[in-house]
């Protein structure tokens, strides 16, 4: 049954193929898409034909062009028949043969008598016969000594170029009569003419050169008559010419200095180099001198001659060279030479002396033999005494250089390193730094940002940006100590703010992750608790160096904003619980001032930080004229922090710095350190006012201030120094504050403005928008056409795409058919070679 269905359905297929044309006679399936109207000129793009021919036309077109611009694409040969009618399919081949024979027939026919030469045809220039012209010989006379070589004249060059028609025209009325001569006859009266010519020029140069030898002859007698000169005794110095003062001011030009160029300025990366190399040399010396390598030549020069030095304690040791002299007309030869020539002498005088003298000479020579001796036994006991001293000398110069080797050793030892390894933990900078003095920390960080500048290698940006975040932490734990150590972190705020200004981003982010941990903290705690403490030191020593690396003036910054609301939410939110929280809150006023110094903005939470303080000094607190708000209480727990227990503890203080510190005092101690509390609060206070002086609301809001200072703070227990400040601030804050009508709504409505009538547009068409004008109407209909013209055209380039991927993929797999065909054959022949190859070793086998 299914071989039957197959069947059938193979045959429904040719009977469909077979009934095609029929189809396509049928009148009632043929597509006409009919024009709305004719217009004249334009091309028809509307198909006639039965459903899907449009498509078959559009891929036979594709055929057509685009896939033999595929197929030719990357291809340089290419071979175009250009024969007449050979791309043209509505002639026959008979015509095309007929029309090819025609037009060749037409060349041939219009080239037939190109290269006849028994043609009787006059070829002419100008007019004339080239014939007549050829037989003609020009010859030119031509001298090369002669100064206008390769002039011609007129008459020549009219001859030559012009076809002589010039020459022939050029005939007076009594040559008319005569017969016309020949161009020959004209060429040679031509050069005739030329010589004549060429010898006058001649004759001319002949006559020229004549009359000026002779007037050089008369030149030179009367330049002896004229070259008389009046002698030099006669000349008087009126005669001289004078210089302008022009011409002096250029002669001293020329003898002033001129600029010398000066050096090259250096970038910082030059600097920074040469910083790291000089380093690196005096670690290098340093190390030599720990490990006695030094050289005495370096150590001389290295020592200190001052500028009065007479060199006067210089001895020359061993210096044995003979110094001459020149004296009477000769050399002075050293005294030893001068006693040799003496014993000479005396020995040759002494041969030529009588018998009788020797004889004498004997006997006191025996005796001075023993004298000579004698002394030879003093010498020689003088000598080795000299020795022994000198070996005792160099004993002692040996154990003096030793002990100055030890001692420079010893120095180079406890002297500090030049070059450190920049830190990659915060346990290595604690290592590198503790243990050692305030300066020798400046000094080492010195030197390690010196080494590890970013312009010497790549990987030292990380490590300094690491030594920026090292730093914060180890600055905090100084300020953590029982004492703080803020001497170190005063020496120490160079080194960060020279670290943030080369990372700014890197510093900026490190601050930041410092303050965010710290609200956050405070907000759990708050949270947790239900009140804050007031920060520690590392937090307020962190807040001034932000203050102090990074501007406080700005609008809005990334780091001092952060740090702006952290002073703000400490100092309205933490609680007051002893003289050291007091404390704290007077720097976080003094920080919270510094911030907003430039700027001049409004810092509420500082203001009422300020009337909070002073009213912890107020004894009596049941009527006041004030009010204070969070983190202060009117009465209480801890509201009397700032009352004074000795009244006479004032006659006894002295101004001077305050500590945190406050444990274990005495009495008087605390009231000493509340009067400097007291003090440094209404110091603040008087800054403010001289800050916020300009502000309309001024006076207003320093009114509750105004109010405690003047009914409530009992100045009569403080120093005269705090009551000058009393006194002060109350002269700067007005009696009455400036009154200023409240902001409030009209009571009427405002009258609108007259408009326009509004425009009114038509909508039609389901929301689309239509132009009123003409301009608009076309502005609409072009968008409209680009929009069609615009998908049209996408739509053609994905249906050329999709054509040339399916034209691609059919060669893919023409070629991977073609060499699975050719894969199967070599196989098979293998196999085919394989069994003859076994069916003959069977047959070698039997």
């Amino acid at each position: 049954m299914r071989k039957q269905q197959k069947l059938g359905g193979v045959s429904d297929k040719v009977r469909r193929s077979k009934a095609a044309p029929e189809i396509q006679r049928n009148p009632f399936e043929v597509k006409i898409n009919r024009k709305k109207f004719e217009v004249l000129g334009r091309k028809s793009k509307h198909d006639v034909g039965l459903p899907g021919v449009s498509r078959s036309k559009a891929i036979q077109k594709r055929k057509d062009t685009l896939l033999k611009e595929f197929r030719l694409k990357d291809k340089n040969n290419k071979f175009v028949d250009r024969r007449f009618g050979e791309y043209d399919n509505k002639i026959t081949p008979e015509e095309k043969i007929l029309q090819r024979f025609t037009l060749e027939r037409q060349r041939t026919h219009d080239r037939k008598d190109m290269y006849n030469l028994n043609e009787e045809e006059e070829l002419t220039h100008y007019g004339q016969s080239l014939a007549e012209l050829e037989k003609m010989a020009d010859v030119i006379d031509s001298d090369s000594d002669s100064e206008e070589k390769g002039l011609l004249s007129a008459e020549l060059t009219a001859t030559h170029f012009g076809g002589g028609g010039g020459l022939l025209r050029k005939k007076s009325a009594g040559d008319e009569e005569h017969k016309p001569r020949s161009r020959q006859e004209l060429i040679e009266e031509l050069i005739i003419k030329s010589k004549q010519e060429k010898r006058e020029r001649q004759t001319q140069k002949e006559e020229a050169q004549v009359l000026t030898e002779k007037l050089d002859q008369d030149w030179k007698t009367i330049q002896n008559l004229l070259a008389h000169k009046t002698p030099r005794a006669e000349r008087k110095e009126e005669d001289k010419p004078k210089l302008e003062q022009y011409d002096v001011m250029v002669r001293e030009l020329g003898f002033e200095m001129k600029a010398q160029p000066s050096e090259k300025l250096k970038s910082a990366e030059d600097l920074a180099r040469e910083e790291g190399q000089r380093l690196q040399a005096l670690e290098a010396d340093r190390l030599k001198r720990m490990m006695g390598e030094a050289e005495g030549g370096a150590a001389q020069a290295d020592t200190h001659i001052s500028a009065d030095d007479i060199n006067d304690g210089f001895i020359l040791a061993g210096d044995e060279r003979k110094t001459l002299a020149y004296k009477d007309g000769k050399w002075n030869i050293d005294v030893e030479e001068q006693e040799e020539r003496e014993e000479e002498e005396g020995e040759e005088e002494h041969e030529t002396g009588s018998e009788e003298e020797e004889e004498d000479e004997e006997d006191l020579q025996s005796d001075e033999a023993s004298e000579d001796e004698e002394e030879e036994e003093e010498v020689r006991v003088e000598e080795e005494e000299e020795e022994e001293e000198e070996e005792e000398e160099e004993e002692e110069e040996v154990r003096a250089e030793a002990a100055e080797t030890e001692e420079h050793r010893r120095a180079a030892q406890e002297e500090l390193p030049y070059t450190f390894t920049a830190p990659e933990s915060y346990r290595d900078l604690q290592s590198l730094l503790q243990g050692q003095s305030s300066e020798r920390q400046r000094l080492i960080l010195e030197r390690t940002i010196k080494c590890h500048h970013p312009s010497l290698a790549t990987g030292n940006k990380a490590k300094l940006q690491r030594l920026f975040v090292f730093l914060l932490e180890y600055v905090g734990e100084l300020a953590s100590q029982n004492p703080p150590d803020l001497r170190t972190v005063n020496l120490l705020i160079p080194q960060i703010y020279s670290l943030c200004q080369m990372f700014p981003e890197a510093a900026c982010k490190a601050v930041q992750t410092l303050l965010s941990d710290s609200a956050h903290s405070m907000e759990e705690a708050l949270e947790v608790k239900g009140r804050v403490a007031m920060p520690d030191l590392d937090m307020l020593v962190l807040l001034k160096i932000t203050a102090l690396l990074f501007p406080t003036s700005d609008f809005r910054h990334p780091v001092t904003t952060p740090a702006f609301l952290y002073i703000s939410q400490a100092l309205s939110k933490c609680v007051l619980v002893s003289l050291e929280d007091v404390c704290k809150g007077l720097m976080l006023c003094c920080l919270a001032l510094q911030f907003v110094s430039l700027s001049k903005r409004l810092f509420p939470e500082m203001l009422n930080f300020l009337l909070g303080l002073l009213h912890l000094t107020v004894p009596d607190k049941s009527s006041t004229g004030y009010r204070v708000v969070s983190p202060f209480r009117q009465q209480g727990k801890n509201s009397d922090l700032l009352v004074l227990t000795d009244p006479n503890a004032s006659h006894s203080w002295n101004r001077k710095p305050m500590s945190l510190s406050t444990a274990h005092r005495s009495p008087a101690e605390r009231d000493h350190c509340r009067l400097s509390l007291v003090d440094s609060c209404l110091d603040l206070v008087k800054r403010c006012t001289s800050l916020y002086k300009d502000l309309p609301s001024y006076g207003l809001l320093f009114q509750p201030i105004r109010a405690l200072l003047l009914h409530h703070l009992p100045v009569e227990l403080y120093p005269a120094c705090t009551q000058d400040l009393h006194s002060q601030i109350l002269d700067a804050i007005p009696d009455k504050p400036s009154q200023h009508a409240p902001l409030l709504f009209k009571k009427k409505k405002p009258i609108p403005l007259k408009l326009f009538t509004p425009k009114i547009v038509q909508i039609l068409d389901y929301g689309k928008k239509r132009g009123n004008t003409k301009e608009e109407k076309e502005s609409e209909r072009l968008k409209h056409k680009y929009k069609r013209e615009f998908k049209g055209a996408l739509r053609e380039i994905r249906k050329d795409t999709r054509f040339l991927a399916r034209e691609k993929l059919g060669d893919i797999m023409s070629r991977d058919a073609e060499r699975k065909r050719k894969v199967k054959e070599l196989f098979g022949s293998l196999a085919n070679q394989e069994g003859e190859w076994k069916a003959l070793k069977r047959k070698k086998r039997k």
